[in-house]
């Protein structure tokens, strides 16, 4: 039998994958280069591991009839999809590809997406999207719209079940937001990356008001104002490194635990500097930013939504070279106060350590609540109750340390022993009170104030001897409100060896569909 007809089918093959691997045509492939934007497949392979990307759908092509697209059927549809490794880690992936249709989303473009996202959920390994594209593909009609309830719905099913990571590297528009909106983390690059319901063209014609497309949906814009970009690079390449390091601290899925790296740090080193960083007076501020990489392995901290709320801060480290996630007041910005945003941002960061199994560290400095009308008629107490909400159900390893202030219900809810933290240390310098000393003093002697003749003298003789009474930590270690007041440059080997403890913890819930959070 002759060798011919199996030589031209391979011929065949071979021109077709060389079609799709060029899908797009020369001219949008240099559009795109010249933007500073990589293609959809230079970006995947990036990303990942060398030589490690397999690639599904590679022939598919959409099916719809009509203006013009019958005559335009190109190899892929506009998105690559496939897996491979990171660091020798089973990942799935998709990339938009702006060179074909401008990356938007059809019938078999969706098709792609939503079977490598079951492919995902199914072997329990990343979701990483990457995303530049112009939305639903007008020529598709309804049958686009639909699909993208499939990607919708199969967000929501891998939830706390895979991590789940959205780059956005050029438009994300319209109901497209949605999809990154529900995944884990959002990545974005300054000044190439935008997201947006409508963009400005409509919001001008609709609200009269005049906005750039920078300032409506940019990098920076979602990451210090509306609290929608998680991580912001300043370029492609810097904002695939950054997906590598935070893949480095995340499980595959949500019934394994993080990978643990050999340490090089002593896990029984002292933080002396510690000792120095604590201001005199208690109103004056300090950097816990400091506190934290000090305590954490080789002072790696790799902060979440640093850009955005910045009163609380959180992010990932690692002690002994187990992976942590860290809450911490920050007294540098508002005075370390719990606001509508920090309680957001922190409750978000605790749901996510709790479904993959990240053990939480929290430091407390925190005065109170953000009093005023804004903040009250903006939900404060809805928004401070999921961050209480978040603790309250988390069942990791769980460490509070109380560095200085815990005035009030922001203690509580700051992960204290009441909503179920294993272990609450606290410094010499901490003062866990109802209010702090000159409020306190106010409400409790204001008629003792009013009848006295030198009233200023007795108010601060009223302050100090509350001070000497209550702004310490040793009442609640009375009580056991605090497991123990330790030295501050014991800190990290005490965290350590806490942790240590509690790594074979088990909380069994009971059965319930779903908590009702206040959304």
């Amino acid at each position: 039998m002759s060798e011919q007809p199996i030589t031209q089918k391979l011929e065949d093959l071979k021109r077709r994958k060389a079609e799709a691997l060029v899908a797009g045509s020369p001219h949008a492939i240099e559009r795109q280069h010249s933007k500073g934007k990589m293609t959809a497949r230079e970006r995947i392979g990036y990303l990942l591991d060398e030589g490690s990307f397999q690639e599904l759908d590679m022939l598919a092509r959409h099916r719809a009839h009509g203006m013009g697209l019958e005559k335009n059927r190109p190899y892929t549809d506009g998105v690559i999809t496939g897996f491979g490794t990171i660091d020798g880690r089973k990942v799935c992936v998709f990339s938009q590809d702006f060179t074909v249709f401008g990356g938007a989303l059809g019938e078999v473009f969706a098709e792609k997406i939503h079977k490598v996202m079951d492919l995902a959920a199914s072997v329990g390994v990343p979701m990483i999207g990457l995303n530049d594209g112009a939305g639903a593909r007008i020529q598709e009609g309804v049958v686009s719209l639909h699909s993208y309830g499939g990607i919708f719905y199969r967000n929501v099913a891998s939830s706390g079940v895979i991590p789940q990571i959205s780059v956005v590297m050029g438009p994300c528009a319209g109901g497209a937001v949605y999809s990154p909106a529900m995944t884990d983390f959002i990545f974005m690059v300054k000044e190439s990356s935008h997201m947006f319901i409508t963009g400005p063209d409509v919001v001008k014609t609709v609200t009269g008001e005049d906005v750039t497309l920078e300032e409506l949906g940019g990098a920076m814009s979602h990451a210090s104002k509306s609290g929608v970009a998680t991580f912001v690079s300043e370029d492609e390449r810097a904002c695939l490194d950054e997906v590598r390091y935070l893949l480095s601290f995340l499980p595959s899925n949500n019934l394994e635990i993080p990978p643990r790296v050999e340490p090089s740090d002593d896990p029984e080193r002292l933080v002396s500097e510690l000792l120095d960083l604590m201001p005199a007076s208690p109103n004056q501020p300090y950097d816990m930013k400091k506190v934290i990489t000090a305590a954490l392995d080789d002072g790696e901290y790799f902060e979440y939504f640093p850009h955005w709320a910045r009163n609380i801060t959180c992010g990932f480290g690692r002690l002994d070279g187990y992976v942590v996630g860290v809450v911490g007041n920050q007294p540098s910005v508002l005075a370390g106060v719990l606001d509508i945003d920090s309680s957001e941002k922190a409750a978000r960061f605790v749901r996510t350590c709790d479904a993959f199994n990240i053990p939480l560290v929290t430091f407390v400095d925190v005065p109170g609540f953000m009093p005023g009308v804004d903040q009250e008629y903006g939900g404060i107490i809805r928004h401070g109750a999921k961050l209480l909400y978040a603790y309250c159900e988390a069942t990791v390893p769980r460490v509070q340390v109380i560095t200085r202030k815990a005035y009030g219900g922001a203690y509580v809810v700051m992960n204290s022993k009441s909503v179920g933290a294993d272990f609450a240390f606290a410094w010499p310098s901490a003062e866990l009170a109802v209010m702090g000393p000159q409020g306190a003093v106010e409400v409790v002697h204001r008629r003792e104030l009013a009848r006295s003749e030198d009233p200023i003298q007795r108010r601060q003789e009223l302050v100090d001897e509350y001070i000497d009474r209550y702004a310490n930590p040793y009442i609640a270690a009375e009580r056991g409100f605090v497991d123990d007041v330790i030295d501050p440059a014991d800190t990290r080997k005490i965290l350590i060896s806490s942790l240590e403890m509690l790594r074979t913890k088990r909380e069994e819930l009971p059965r319930r569909k779903h908590g009702n959070v206040p959304l």
